[in-house]
C-alpha cells in the first residue's frame, strides 16, 4: 500500500464496541473507508450496513476476506476467534486490526505473530489507550520527573455484578472461558496492564491469586495479582467484579520519591498529580470515537506514512501476564 491508496475495511463483528468506540472512525480518517461489515446475523449484517452507509455486508467472514475491494480487515468478535480471523485475513494477504486482547491465550497470540512474520503482513491490536490524550499526558509526566524516580504502582479496579450476571441460563459471553479466555478480568485487565507496559516496559514476572467468592459463573471474580518490571520496579493489582455499588473503584497509582499520579482506565476521572506543591487535577478531553486517533495511525502506517507500534507483538506480552495471573502457564 502507498499514500495515495484508500484503506477499505471489512468488518468481521459488527458489536457494540463498534458502534461508537471504533465503527464510525474509520469513515472519518483520510484515506480510509468502510467498504463492507459480516455478522453471522443476517438482520444485524444487514441492519448495521443499512445504519451506517455500508453498501455491502456479509454472513460468512470468508466471504468478507475474499471481496477485491476489501483490502484491510477489523476484527470485533470474542477474543476466541481472533486467532482464526486474523490468520485468514493475513493468509489472504490482508492487514488486520483487532480487538483486544489478541486473543484468548497466550498460544494463540503466537500462531497469529508466526503467520505475520511467515507472510508480512501486519497485525494490529486495538489498546488505544496508548493513542488518547489523557494517557498521553500521564505518560509525559512521568517521563518529565513530575514524580521523581518510580517506586511501585499499584492497580485496583472494583464493579458490582452486571444485570446479566445473574442469568445462569444466559450468561455473558466475557464470563465464559472457552469463548472470552476467562472471565471480566480477561476482558477489562488488558487495557491497564498494557497502559503499564507501554509506560514501563514490559512485565517479566507475574504471579496471580484467583478465586470465584459469588458463584453466579465459573470464572474467576476476585483477582490479586504482584509483578514487576525490566529495572525491577514493582506492581500489583486487584480486581473485583462482585463488588457492592459502594465499593466501586477504578484507580491506577504511580507512586514516586516526589509524589503520587492518579488516574483512572475507564472513567477518565481528571489526572490527580500530588506533588510537594499540594494536589492537582489535570482534565484532559478525549475525542468522541475513542478509538480514531489509533486507528489513524493504523491507516498512515499502512499508507507508509508514519509507524504504528501497537502490532501483534507488542500486544502478545499483555496475554502472557494475564495467563500467568491466571494460573493457564
Amino acid at each position: 500500500m502507498n499514500a495515495e491508496e484508500t484503506i477499505r475495511w471489512g468488518f468481521i463483528g459488527c458489536g457494540e464496541v463498534t458502534e461508537k468506540k471504533s465503527g464510525p472512525a474509520f469513515n472519518l480518517i483520510n484515506g480510509s473507508k468502510i467498504e463492507a461489515v459480516m455478522s453471522r446475523n443476517k438482520e444485524k449484517a444487514r441492519s448495521y450496513a443499512e445504519r451506517h452507509g455500508i453498501k455491502k455486508w456479509y454472513t460468512d467472514a470468508q466471504e468478507l476476506v475474499n471481496d477485491p475491494n476489501v483490502n484491510a480487515v477489523y476484527i470485533a468478535t470474542p477474543p476466541s476467534s481472533h486467532a482464526t480471523f486474523a490468520i485468514m485475513a493475513m493468509k489472504a494477504g490482508k492487514p488486520v486490526y483487532v480487538e483486544k486482547p489478541l486473543a484468548a491465550s497466550y498460544e494463540d497470540c503466537g500462531r497469529i505473530n508466526r503467520v505475520s512474520q511467515q507472510t508480512g503482513v501486519p497485525c494490529f491490536v486495538a489498546y488505544y489507550r496508548r493513542n488518547l490524550p489523557y494517557f498521553l499526558k500521564v505518560k509525559e509526566l512521568i517521563q518529565q520527573g513530575a514524580i521523581g524516580r518510580v517506586l511501585n504502582v499499584q492497580i485496583r479496579f472494583a464493579v458490582p455484578p452486571r444485570d446479566l450476571d445473574y442469568n445462569s441460563q444466559d450468561l455473558p459471553w466475557r464470563v465464559q472461558r472457552d469463548i472470552a479466555g476467562g472471565g471480566y478480568f480477561y476482558d477489562l485487565a488488558p487495557h491497564q496492564l498494557d497502559l503499564l507496559q507501554e509506560f514501563f516496559g514490559p512485565i517479566i514476572k507475574a504471579h496471580g491469586y484467583c478465586t470465584n467468592r459469588e458463584g453466579l459463573y465459573t470464572t474467576e471474580d476476585s483477582v490479586s495479582a504482584c509483578f514487576h518490571f525490566p529495572d525491577g520496579l514493582p506492581g500489583s493489582g486487584s480486581w473485583c467484579f462482585v463488588a457492592h455499588e459502594s465499593a466501586k473503584t477504578d484507580r491506577i497509582e504511580i507512586i514516586g520519591d516526589k509524589g503520587q499520579i492518579c488516574f483512572s482506565v475507564f472513567t477518565y476521572e481528571p489526572i490527580a498529580l500530588h506533588t510537594e506543591k499540594g494536589r492537582e487535577e489535570i482534565v484532559v478531553p478525549n475525542p468522541e470515537h475513542v478509538q480514531l486517533p489509533l486507528i489513524q495511525n493504523v491507516v498512515e502506517h499502512l499508507q507508509k506514512t508514519s509507524v504504528c507500534t501497537c502490532d501483534s507483538i507488542s500486544a502478545t506480552s499483555v496475554n502472557w501476564v494475564m495467563d500467568k495471573i491466571l494460573g493457564k502457564l
